[in-house]
């Protein structure tokens, strides 16, 4: 019995000890720059979500993976993400002047505040909200984009 205890010890040792030893393969990130340019005032801040899917783009925060807000101080800002694994993202941007972290639209769903998404296609009444698919890139290494805000849907 003492024996069959004692080759158990020795068996899961050496098992976490390999475990322990064999390398760790760090998976690779990448850095996301976003640069919001066309900001029409100085009032409030820039709220961004960076969406790894289509389910809840560009309203819902449901497959957002990161976010943030910066404050307004000219006409452009920069926000920058760290730790995005390799894959396709799209970004929506909100000119949250009100601060109440969503794009605030009328009784026609028309938006009251500036707007944007990576790639920046076109948003009016007829086409509506941009889909993922329109708005991601891929993202394999650092990289800038650029989004310009629009105060009013295209025609």
């Amino acid at each position: 019995m003492l024996k069959l205890s004692r080759f158990k010890f020795f068996l899961l040792s050496t098992l976490v000890n390999l475990n322990l030893t064999m390398p760790v393969n760090a998976e690779s990130t990448a850095k996301l720059t976003v640069v919001v340019q066309g900001i029409h005032h100085q009032k409030g801040q820039i709220c961004l979500r960076v969406f790894s899917g289509e389910q809840g783009f560009p309203f819902s925060d449901t497959s957002e993976v990161q976010s943030g807000c910066v404050k307004i101080t000219g006409n452009s800002i920069t926000k920058n993400f760290q730790g995005l694994k390799p894959g396709n993202y799209a970004v929506a941007v909100v000119d949250d002047q009100n601060g109440d972290y969503k794009l605030n639209s009328n009784l026609f769903g028309i938006p009251q505040e500036g707007f944007g998404v990576s790639k920046n296609p076109i948003i009016s009444v007829r086409t509506g909200a941009p889909k993922f698919q329109q708005a991601s890139f891929p993202l394999k290494k650092d990289t800038t984009i650029n989004i310009v805000i629009k105060y009013s849907l295209d025609p």
